[in-house]
């Protein structure tokens, strides 16, 4: 494969309330990766974070929310 065509970009979903700095400590970490997974450059690598509320997001047919 191309080294140079190899863009990957990764989707995150997270609850909401992760800081800052967790979330760029987490896109550095998944960045080093995927640099040595797939052997692209670290430029070519593209991370979306979306923040999801609770009351959003449900598993098993219960909104988080609802759970205690």
């Amino acid at each position: 494969m191309d080294k140079e065509n190899t863009m990957p970009t990764i989707n995150i979903q997270l609850f909401e309330g992760r800081t800052v700095e967790q979330k760029r400590a987490y896109a550095k970490a998944l960045t080093e990766a995927t640099v040595k997974v797939l052997g692209c450059s670290p430029s070519a690598v593209d991370i979306i974070f979306q923040d999801v509320k609770k009351s959003d997001w449900a598993s098993g047919g219960e909104l988080w929310s609802d759970k205690t």
